[in-house]
């Protein structure tokens, strides 16, 4: 398996640190206002990699952290804590918006199929460990303190930009956000590990430490976390592209300098996804969640095939006709493998394992997604048992999750309960015909049941499931030999 590496800018074997475990840790979210459909990019495709090392056979630990306290409003150490901010927004405790906000996340995940991580913490659980690597920074001389706050000194690395391959400006400590620059910084690029009372008075959420009453700065957090449950090293470290600096930059520089050796050998970042005004976030007007995506009636399941179908290493633009296009196209999926028949012939293993190395080398390629969706469709047309077929699509659901079988079976039966309503209208001579396509028993069901009414001179009851089918939005035209149906 060949994964891009952010630190080496280039694919590498990968080969894990441990033979019995793959050390994962993924960048949670700050939970002080819903994800955003860009945000959660890059949770699929987190959980897309973790799915296929296991699929692959190893044994993985994956750990993400939540972000409860210390990430800013400015990636230079500026502005207000985001959860302040979030608590200020909505007239709560930060710890309120950080239950509700969390809960919001996961519920997202579910919908999106995304697994919950074997280890999921919340950044206020872990004071000591972070209080603790302050601490021998301190000691080491990699820290120092200043205007009540404690600093990273990034002159003391040999090197400090370890992913130098993005643009200079956004290298740029204050770009960003227009910020002014800590006058008590040494350099420029120093990092606050923790924020004292001195310079955040009204900081909602505060704990002793030996530098005064504060609490930590947003980088230390993950370094902390990941040490608590992984140990000394990693194997994989994800997020989004905009985590590669400063967040994982620092996270790298802290680290290391408390470790005194490499701490992470892979770092996998997912691109953006971009509308036509640029890239999406929570305050460019074009903020997108999964509840959006239900409302305006889209399975988020298609949302997930969306991403799928471009590389995690390309950036995504997101267009409702591109998502009407990707919706489509995951409903003939659903379609064509509903057509199936189970019982078709016999599971062949060895007729398989053609298709299946297919998708694995697909996989292997730094998660190559778009052709392992391809790989589903050279299963359908495949010559081989629909049995086969079907245990193909299963085992490589189990990595893409995009609940293939599951609703398959549900289209089946959709598709049988027609068949036999519309074996009774023939067979009365009655036709019950929807404008649209759809299939739906329950409508058929009752628009017979109007027509055995009217048959038997019961106009008030025919009347009467005619109103109830247009007040659940169903309008009915009466013609020759049958009822032309139409959603309104």
């Amino acid at each position: 398996m060949y994964l891009y590496n952010s630190a080496s800018r280039k694919k590498e074997l990968f080969v894990p640190n441990h033979p019995d475990i793959v050390k994962m840790y993924t960048c949670g979210p700050t939970v002080y206002h819903y994800a955003h459909i860009g945000n959660l990019r890059s949770y699929i495709m987190e959980d897309i990699l973790e799915k296929y090392l296991r699929y692959a056979g190893y044994p993985v630990k994956r750990v993400m952290n939540i972000t409860d306290v210390g990430h800013l409003t400015s990636d230079a150490d500026e502005g207000e804590d985001k959860m302040l901010k979030g608590a200020r927004r909505e007239h709560k405790t930060v710890m309120e918006i950080a239950k509700f906000y969390t809960d919001a996340f996961f519920d997202d995940c579910a919908a999106l199929n995304i697994k919950t991580p074997d280890v999921v913490e919340p950044a206020t659980n872990c004071i000591d460990e972070y209080i603790k690597i302050i601490s021998k920074l301190m000691d080491t001389g990699y820290a120092y303190f200043a205007g009540g706050n404690v600093y990273f000194d990034t002159s003391k690395l040999d090197r400090y930009y370890v992913f130098n391959d993005f643009n200079a400006e956004d290298l740029d400590v204050g770009v960003r956000e227009g910020v002014e620059e800590d006058p008590n910084k040494k350099n420029k690029n120093d990092f606050v590990l923790w924020f004292t009372k001195s310079k955040f008075e009204d900081q909602a959420l505060k704990w002793d430490s030996p530098w005064g009453t504060g609490y930590p700065g947003w980088h230390i957090e993950c370094s902390g976390i990941s040490m608590k449950h992984l140990g000394e090293d990693l194997d994989i470290h994800c997020g989004g592209i905009d985590n590669a600096f400063p967040h994982h930059t620092n996270e790298i520089a802290q680290s290391e300098a408390y470790l005194g050796h490499k701490w992470c050998n892979f770092w996998v970042h997912v691109l953006h996804l971009n509308t036509s005004s640029g890239k999406m976030s929570k305050s460019s007007g074009e903020f997108l969640t999964v509840s959006l995506l239900r409302e305006k009636g889209y399975d988020p399941l298609s949302y997930r095939f969306f991403c799928l179908q471009s590389h995690y290493r390309k950036s995504l633009v997101f267009t409702w006709e591109n998502l009407d296009n990707a919706q489509l196209a995951y409903q003939k999926l659903i379609a064509r493998i509903a057509a199936m028949n189970p019982e078709d012939g016999t599971v062949d293993e060895e007729a398989m394992r053609p298709l299946d190395e297919k998708f694995r080398a697909a996989m292997d390629n730094d998660l190559n997604s778009a052709l392992a969706v391809t790989c589903l469709y050279d299963v359908l047309k495949a010559k081989i048992s629909d049995a086969s077929k079907l245990a193909l699509i299963g085992k490589f659901d189990s990595v893409l999750s995009l609940s293939l079988l599951e609703k398959a079976a549900e289209k089946r039966k959709e598709l049988q309960a027609q068949k036999k309503a519309d074996s009774a209208a023939a067979g009365s001579g009655f036709s019950v015909i929807s404008e649209s396509g759809e299939e739906n028993e329950e409508i058929a069901a009752k628009i017979l049941a109007r027509r055995d009414a009217k048959k038997a001179k019961d106009f008030a009851l025919a009347d009467a499931i005619r109103e109830e089918l247009r007040q659940a939005g169903v309008e009915l035209t009466d013609i020759p030999n049958g009822v032309r149906w139409k959603r309104i």
